[in-house]
């Protein structure tokens, strides 16, 4: 039976509905990890070592296709909401068309780049060489790569998550036989994993075109519509979180492979692209939950259903919770046969990995809620507490962790400045705003979290006529008071 966005969501129906969106970004995981599994066995360390310094280049110039995804989803979402069908399609039509030119545009400024950014991480020689060699092939489909991001949100959105799934499926499945074909069979190398990358990434990115340009039973259709700088403007403030955790991660991944280089050379990066790939895993059940329930949330803000939104945040959090003490278990189960599996032929670097990968492990305590808080406000068309949120997590506390913690621990440090970064975010205002704007109409919970605040030295402010409204935010001082919720 199909569940709308308009229902009341129990855990069951609420664990249905995700659950495709869950399962696609795991399956995106897997698949943008095959590259870096076959090229490790096969190519080599020094080629696994320049995918992964190339990696966060990539992936900051397609921060585009995820704030547009998400941001622009949330608008259309609620647009949806308020029973605006027609101007849905048309807002939905336009963010589309411009995440191609978009993604044209960058593709060809990352290609320029992938040579110079090589170098400023310190890549030389052979390494350098490998750099380049992937990158500008890669960087041939950006624009279906972000088009790809684009519509793993609008899939949802469109209440069709199932058929978004089998889109990234058959996409996946592409990439790793061709993936096999092209480096364990033919011996093509590093230039056969890029192919197969490129090829995937345009099957996920163009065959939703189709889908969409045509007479379908989905809520949204690709069709004519007009440019409106307001709603480009609200789709970047809403998604900017988002385009902040994408950028701010290249550059934080940048900053541990320049970390990585000076205590453990070569190794080290090779070590940390291996982690990350199996972190991109771990991690995709909090994305895809995120991107799953995002438009539930939008939906509901739209038709100003409040009783919902509270009954969505509670059960999110509560399933967040088991979910990050499973995947910690599980992280310390089967670090061994993971690690073995990417760098299982060297046996120092398959020892710096599994230490490396036990001490990060522990992040997935605490990185689901700031995932989630994050998508919560940009759901709720409120990108600048979104944007925060994911600024302090993915820049701000990572950045200053990643430099200060090795000069106390050295390579541990490294491997736990995550921990130390993400636990920190958990504990700012800006959170604790979400928790009490949740509960706004429970007083024992208002009070409670209000003490709660109170303990950690965060002070929340009386009501204000002149600028308090519906729900609560951080000020600019740290300081808890009400702001005017957009309607």
């Amino acid at each position: 039976m199909k569940i709308q966005l308009s229902e009341h969501f129990t855990y069951k129906k609420l664990l249905r509905f995700v659950l495709p969106s869950i399962i696609m970004m795991i399956f995106t995981s897997i698949y943008g990890i095959v590259d870096g599994l076959f090229v490790s066995n096969y190519v080599g360390k020094t080629a696994f070592a320049a995918v992964n310094l190339v990696m966060p280049l990539m992936m900051g110039v397609s921060a585009l296709g995820f704030m547009v995804g998400t941001g622009g989803s949330a608008i259309v979402a609620k647009t949806l909401g308020e029973g605006e069908h027609k101007k849905a399609n048309e807002y939905f039509s336009l963010l589309v068309y411009v995440t191609f030119i978009g993604g044209v545009i960058f593709s060809l400024c990352g290609m320029l780049l992938v040579r110079p950014v090589a170098s400023l991480l310190g890549a030389e020689g052979a390494l350098l060489d490998n750099c380049v060699l992937y990158g500008r092939i890669c960087f041939i489909s950006m624009p279906a790569f972000m088009l790809q991001n684009v519509f793993q949100s609008f899939f949802v959105t469109a209440e069709k998550p199932k058929l978004g799934l089998g889109v990234i499926i058959i996409a996946g499945v592409t990439n790793m036989v061709l993936d096999y074909l092209f480096i364990a069979v033919l011996g093509w190398g590093l230039p056969g994993a890029a192919i197969a990358t490129v090829t995937g990434e345009c099957i996920g990115g163009f065959f939703p075109i189709f889908y969409f340009a045509r007479k379908n039973s989905s809520l949204l259709k690709l069709g004519k519509t007009k440019f409106d700088g307001a709603v480009l403007l609200k789709t970047c403030t809403n998604g900017s979180s988002e385009l902040m955790t994408n950028l701010s991660s290249s550059l934080v991944n940048s900053l541990y492979n320049l970390q990585l280089m000076k205590y453990a050379g070569e190794n080290g990066v090779a070590a940390y692209g291996a982690i990350m790939y199996v972190n991109f895993i771990f991690i995709s059940i909090f994305l895809g939950y995120s991107v799953g329930s995002a438009p539930i949330v939008s939906y509901h803000y739209g038709a100003g259903n409040r009783d919902e939104l509270k009954n969505m945040f509670k059960k999110s959090t509560s399933l967040i919770a088991i979910w990050g003490i499973l995947l910690v278990l599980l992280a310390h189960a089967i670090a061994g046969p993971l690690t073995k599996i990417f760098v299982g032929y060297d046996a120092e670097l398959f020892a710096l990995t599994k230490h490396g990968f036990l001490i990060y492990s522990f992040t997935y305590l605490i990185n689901g809620f700031n995932i989630y808080g994050s998508s919560f406000f940009t759901a709720l068309n409120n990108g600048l507490i979104s944007a925060l949120i994911s600024f302090l997590r993915t820049l701000v506390f990572q950045l200053s962790a990643v430099m200060l913690l090795p000069l106390i621990l050295g390579l541990d440090g490294i491997w736990g400045a995550i921990i130390v970064a993400e636990a920190i975010t958990l504990c700012t205002s800006e959170f604790m705003a979400a928790l009490l704007t949740s509960v706004l109409d429970n007083t024992d919970k208002v009070i409670e979290y209000s003490g709660e605040c109170a303990r950690l030295g965060i002070k929340v402010l009386p009501p204000d006529v002149n600028v308090s409204g519906g729900g609560f935010t951080a000020d600019e001082n740290g300081q808890i008071r009400n702001f005017e919720t957009e309607r």
